[in-house]
């Protein structure tokens, strides 16, 4: 029977953050705990000191500094312990939070690599910059001051109440009617608050994105003299971003103001009540200046509980966006293997595929035998790379089935699957690492000479040692140091190093030149033999001796076959071939 997965609320996820280091929060609260009960006890001993002043005074005594060095001392070291027990509450809580910014970090990436790549390409890269990046920091302020200094600061100045309403209940029910209404003031500001936030976030995404979009299209803007329309987009997004930030400053600008003014200040009621019940002889002098100094302890906590409510009220959006990754439904797959495959033919049975709403493939039923080279053609947006992603089980599929020797894939843990397949797309992409380091990926347990052996076999070793460094040289962010073709290479000779044994090429060839075309083809049916190999290319005479090419059109398989059985029987085909020998021909 099916379970709802139920979603966890935003303190639950606080919960589940924090409870990596749990000790260490624990240890910080208290720590705040003792910090805030520090700073109030100078008060105390204040308002002793005053006391014994009014008493000197009313009995005509003379004061003397020796009778009050003990509560001045007292005074000092109880402020010293204050600034201590903060600084170890708030090391303790930093270094717990950063480490837990890091697991967080390090959760989303891991969850990115297990659920379906249409649902990471839903979103821009701009957005998981920002989500990873700032959004996961904005939590900082949530671990490291909310949870201790939040629970402290509300803790003792609910003792502190109690403590004064035995005093005298009156005076103190006085001195904190400025709470209540300072809190209606407060809550002026923020109405509306989550709505003015989530337009923010909403802007500052669309700044990101654009800022991204921009930089990664700065060549083609160059290259086209659309310098300054594609700034101005970038500019709009910018003083958007700004814009929404500064009406929502602007409207809670007054009430903020207001609410400070008359919320933190307890003396607003106490003074001119409390002088009048003195007079009146029903509170005596001593008692009402230690409400006086009293409430004066509380301020520093209310302030420092009012200075995090706006993080507080933010809690939810910032941290909303790092859980919708966390929540993402991963791809189905099982923790260990029962079924292990025998051999590697791949079969699709009757496969239904579609992003979204949209159905790509209809019903694909197709068998592509261990060992065999084996080729998807087909016109653009025909559903080639889709099939090779399924396969590589990037996504699942909506209905029917992949088998690999016999087994649906599902049911082959997605770690174990990934040693089946080598895969290398159109959209390469080189990490901001050695070319070594880079090619090293594909095994991490090769030597250095394996991974020069690799790039010899895939036409790389030349360019390489013409380079600077040579197999040490760093390719830049993206492999921007190299061009096309040299990224192209590096990447067949990562996959042809992890020795997999399903090969999937898609359009792998599609930024090779001329002069290496042939070699690589050449070293790619070197290295794939005895694998299972499937391409998609555009270019049909890369593939005219394969075991089967397979024609898709429209998201069907219109026919299968060798070069010449397709030619013959398969009209699609024909012309795509005749296509490309014109053009070949013309050039």
């Amino acid at each position: 029977m099916s379970e709802t997965k139920k979603k966890r609320s935003t303190l639950g996820w606080v919960a589940q953050f924090a409870g990596q280091k749990k000790p260490n929060y624990i240890l910080s609260v208290i720590f705040a705990f003792g910090k805030v009960v520090s700073g109030i006890i100078p008060y105390i001993y204040m308002a002793d000191i005053v006391d014994k002043l009014l008493s000197l005074h009313e009995s005509g005594g003379k004061p003397v500094f020796s009778d009050f060095r003990k509560d001045m001392l007292m005074m000092a070291l109880f402020w010293i312990l204050c600034r201590v027990l903060h600084s170890i509450s708030t090391t303790l809580s930093h270094a717990a939070t950063f480490e837990v910014l890091a697991n967080i970090r390090r959760d989303l990436t891991v969850k990115l690599s297990k659920i379906p790549l249409g649902s990471v390409l839903s979103q821009s890269s701009g957005t998981y910059k920002n989500v990873i990046c700032e959004r996961v920091d904005s939590i900082e302020t949530t671990l490291a001051h909310i949870i201790p200094e939040v629970l402290s600061n509300a803790f003792v100045p609910v003792a502190l109440i109690i403590y004064m309403l035995n005093i005298n209940a009156k005076l103190t029910l006085i001195s904190l009617v400025c709470v209540p209404v300072g809190m209606l003031f407060f809550m002026l500001m923020m109405s509306g608050s989550t709505e003015s936030y989530n337009n923010a976030i909403v802007k500052t995404k669309k700044l990101n994105d654009t800022a991204v979009e921009y930089i990664n299209g700065i060549e083609v803007i160059k290259a086209f003299g659309k310098s300054k329309t594609s700034y101005e987009k970038f500019v709009i997004a910018a003083k958007e971003g700004a814009d929404c930030f500064i009406e929502w400053m602007r409207r809670c600008n007054l009430w903020q103001n207001i609410s400070l003014l008359i919320m933190p200040y307890f003396l607003l009621g106490l003074l001119p009540f409390g002088a009048k019940a003195y007079m009146n002889g029903t509170v005596s002098g001593s008692d009402l200046l230690m409400l006086i100094i009293l409430s004066l302890g509380l301020v520093s906590p209310f302030m420092t509980i009012a200075s995090y409510w706006d993080g507080i009220a933010k809690m939810g959006t910032v941290i909303g966006e790092a859980v919708e990754i966390l929540e993402r439904d991963e791809l189905v797959r099982p923790d260990h293997m029962d079924e292990v495959p025998i051999g590697t033919d791949i079969v699709l049975n009757d496969v239904h595929f579609g992003y979204s709403d949209k159905e790509i493939l209809h019903g694909i039923n197709l068998e592509i035998k261990q060992n065999t080279v084996n080729a998807l053609v087909g016109p653009s947006g025909s559903g080639k790379s889709t099939i090779a992603k399924l396969i590589a089980s990037f996504w699942d599929v909506n209905s029917g089935s992949i088998t690999i020797g016999g087994t649906d894939i599902r049911k082959i843990p997605l770690e174990e699957y990934n040693k089946y397949i080598s895969y290398v797309s159109q959209d390469n992409y080189l990490f901001d690492e050695t070319i070594m380091d880079n090619i090293r990926m594909g095994n991490p347990d090769a030597s250095d000479e394996d991974v020069i052996n690799a790039a010899k076999s895939c036409g790389c070793h030349d360019f390489i040692m013409k380079l600077e460094h040579g197999y040490d040289t760093v390719v830049g962010g993206a492999g921007g140091h190299l061009s096309g073709g040299e990224r192209q290479r590096i990447s067949i000779a990562r996959a042809m190093l992890k020795n997999a044994p399903i090969v999937i090429l898609d359009e792998a060839t599609a930024y090779t030149d001329p002069e290496n075309e042939a070699l690589v083809q050449t070293s790619v049916a070197k290295l794939v033999k005895g694998k299972t190999l499937l391409v998609i290319a555009h270019r049909l005479s890369t593939i005219a001796t394969a075991d089967q090419i397979i024609v898709v059109k429209d998201g069907k398989v219109e026919a299968t076959g060798t070069q010449e059985e397709l030619l013959e029987k398969c009209d699609l085909y024909r012309q795509m071939w005749n296509s490309h020998i014109s053009v070949k021909e013309g050039a």
